[in-house]
């Protein structure tokens, strides 16, 4: 198969990565003009939606770490783009595979907007149960977006496609 004839197979997983960096993005956008910082509007008995600002990582890893972690941060999640666009070129007929990369590739990318244009990541998902007040002050599971979603998408789907890849050698 030529270079032409393998690019073209990228652009399905490059389109689904674009949809979910824009749905991210116009949701977090919506969030930074519908709310002020910490505002909170109680949607279930489990669900809030709200805004939070996470310079951090996951679960705010190194959020009060003093400001270089925007950068490290930026950078990680630049370099996987990079690895992940590299990956999808390689393997791009690995439906399940392919599908994952590109989940993970369009949530990485809206975490890296957000630091590079914010500082922070916007989250504004929050749910809760009485049952995880033992993890979480109050019950809340860290607050997350879109983006997060798409990413935790990506992961599941790469250990499932690891799983049955396994399980298909002889």
């Amino acid at each position: 198969m030529t270079a032409r004839g393998s690019n073209s197979h990228l652009w399905p997983w490059l389109g689904l990565a674009a949809l979910v960096l824009v749905a991210d993005q116009l949701s977090k956008n919506w969030i930074l003009s519908a709310y002020q910082l910490g505002d909170s509007t109680h949607v279930t008995s489990f669900f809030n939606l709200v805004r939070v600002h996470n310079s951090g990582a996951a679960f705010s890893f190194l959020a009060g770490a003093g400001g270089w972690q925007r950068w490290f941060f930026t950078a990680v999640g630049v370099g996987a783009a990079v690895f992940i666009v590299w990956m999808l070129r390689s393997h791009p007929g690995q439906k399940l595979f392919a599908f994952a990369l590109a989940c993970i590739l369009g949530g990485a990318l809206g975490n890296v907007i957000d630091r590079l244009w914010h500082g922070y990541v916007v989250d504004f998902l929050d749910f809760h149960w009485s049952f995880l007040s033992g993890l979480f002050p109050g019950g809340h599971f860290p607050s997350f977006n879109f983006a997060d979603i798409a990413i935790s998408v990506g992961a599941v789907a790469l250990i499932l496609d690891e799983i049955l890849r396994v399980r298909r050698r002889p």
